[in-house]
């Protein structure tokens, strides 16, 4: 797959992106390309029906895991390091900021969020402890509260601390690409956010935006 020209002559970049519509991992992606205006072709994965685990997925990505995200042929997988490549790609628009304290602190709680609870709460591990080892759907339920109480209460702090308004900074980017789809997760396993002011101010801030509008997994072609 080749670059190809705008209008005017400028070389752009064919993006295809691979994932599951609810996949909290595809849908930070999602808003990353929207708030960098990023035109791209969406390819489903379906999860539950195992396309992820099928050959010709994994000779792509041996990680045998969404999202991934094309450029121009070239394979990019894990998302975390897409959301880099992306902001050093494009740097238009960046989801990082400019100062070395305030790249850390967007890092600092977006890497809590996607280290410390996408591993424990991701769907394999979930289908292990309920299919595999026999735990019934409300002890299921009760480790996933768990980890995201210990992990949200810690980000919830270093908000209060740093006093943000309606973004970390003055516009949503790095942290709210994490963000935003870990607390559509939360709410979707019946978890209570109201302990949690800050996050939940910045959700609603994002809320209101086109970008993440667009970026809603209600919003994808391969919704069900």
């Amino acid at each position: 797959m080749a670059a190809r020209k705008d209008r005017g002559g400028k070389l752009t970049v064919v993006l295809r992106l691979h994932g599951y519509w609810r996949s909290s991992t595809t849908y930070r992606v999602r808003i990353a390309l929207a708030l960098k205006r990023l035109d791209h072709e969406i390819i489903p994965v379906n999860l539950l029906a195992g396309e992820h685990r099928a050959d010709a997925f994994r000779a792509c990505n041996p990680f045998a895991t969404v999202p991934v995200l094309e450029a121009d042929g070239v394979v990019h997988a894990q998302s975390m390091a897409i959301l880099e490549w992306l902001d050093e790609r494009f740097p238009e628009r960046r989801l990082l900021p400019a100062g070395i304290e305030d790249r850390f602190a967007a890092r600092e709680l977006a890497m809590a969020l996607a280290t410390e609870l996408h591993a424990p709460l991701n769907l394999p591990v979930l289908q292990y402890l309920k299919l595999d080892l026999g735990h019934t759907q409300a002890e299921v339920d009760l480790w996933y509260w768990h980890w995201l109480e210990r992990t949200l209460g810690g980000v919830e702090a270093r908000l209060e601390q740093r006093g943000s308004g309606d973004f970390l900074f003055g516009a949503p980017g790095y942290f709210e690409c994490v963000a935003v789809p870990q607390l559509y997760n939360a709410r979707r396993n019946g978890f209570d956010l109201s302990a949690y002011p800050q996050l939940t101010r910045i959700d609603a801030a994002c809320a209101e935006l086109p970008e993440f509008a667009l970026s809603h997994p209600d919003r994808q072609p391969d919704a069900v």
